[in-house]
């Protein structure tokens, strides 16, 4: 990885979390600063993902396109499974659920592999949610038929086919000199950076100045003036970052920021109400501190495809 600005990046974001991770430790060992404790181990826990995250993709970047693939791959497959665990199932839905997980997910991959946008746009949204429906009803088990066909099809939408749009964007051309492959994995790195900074910066907002909660019965830490200043800060920073991000000028990756935060929080919100919905706090117990995978991936679940259409347009690209 010789490429300048995708140095700068990096080593960026690993300094300032060095030193985040450097007084998150100070503020840890030394609780008579008067600050609140569960708010520095919440923050510590935001740092570990956050070290997590970098770690995982410094990996996959170095593996290559295919292995970045296949690494979501088996993300989207663990998110899957936390959400079609959480509602309990019937004997009726359990062999279209295998088609789901060992046939629909790992293909979709391939085809995000392949980079053929003109079959995985469609492949899981249409032909997917059309097996799925029709498997169910073979099976003969009609009771609760909308309800329980509507959770495989969602959690299928949002855990298996948003996320593949992150590392679809490996495969987007773009027009810049030098290594491709490398300007492609920055705008992946972008995307996760301006999807955990957005994260980040609206809790500090609510903390700071929430008064006002968006849905008290879904969320109690959410609130407007955390989504506000979130949203407002990611485009600032985005607005920063825009030469380590082709295809964006400065104002499309303030605008790119914008809706990557609006989109995150409403993924954040959707994902909580389903876990209110259920009577459970996360969605699984994976990552230290921060409950299950898809609590960590909600928000680039729905950032990432809006994000890639961005992408498409802003480089004037049109899918095959």
């Amino acid at each position: 990885m010789n490429d300048v600005r995708t140095l700068a990046l990096v080593s960026g974001v690993l300094a300032i979390l060095t030193v985040a991770t450097a007084v998150g430790q100070f503020l840890r060992r030394h609780p008579d600063r008067g600050l609140d404790p569960a708010a520095i181990r919440t923050f510590n826990a935001r740092l570990r993902s956050w070290w997590i995250m970098c770690t995982v993709l410094a990996a996959a970047f170095w593996l290559g396109t295919n292995a970045t693939v296949v690494l979501f791959g088996l993300v989207s497959f663990w998110a899957l499974r936390e959400f079609i665990t959480l509602t309990p199932t019937r004997l009726g839905d359990h062999r279209a659920l295998f088609w789901v997980f060992f046939a629909f997910t790992p293909a979709h991959y391939a085809l995000i592999a392949w980079n053929r946008y003109d079959i995985f746009s469609v492949f899981l949204p249409v032909y997917a949610t059309l097996f799925v429906l029709a498997r169910v009803a073979f099976a003969g088990d009609f009771k609760r038929f909308l309800e329980r066909t509507a959770k495989i099809q969602a959690g299928l939408v949002v855990c298996v086919y948003c996320l593949s749009f992150a590392p679809a964007l490996l495969q987007v051309p773009v027009n810049v000199g030098g290594d491709g492959r490398v300007a492609n994995f920055r705008l992946l790195f972008f995307l996760i950076l301006l999807v955990q900074f957005a994260d980040c910066m609206q809790y500090v907002w609510s903390r700071l100045l929430g008064r006002h909660l968006v849905a008290s019965t879904v969320s109690s830490n959410r609130t407007w003036e955390g989504l506000l200043g979130s949203a407002a800060s990611t485009s600032l920073l985005a607005a920063v970052l825009w030469w380590a991000a082709p295809p964006f000028q400065p104002w499309q990756a303030a605008l790119a920021g914008f809706i990557v935060a609006t989109m995150g929080f409403a993924g954040g919100m959707t994902m909580s109400a389903i876990k209110r919905d259920r009577g459970v706090k996360d969605y699984g117990t994976l990552v230290a501190g921060h409950g299950g995978v898809l609590d960590r991936i909600d928000s680039i679940c729905f950032a990432a495809p809006v994000f890639y259409h961005l992408t498409l347009l802003f480089a004037g690209v049109k899918p095959l």
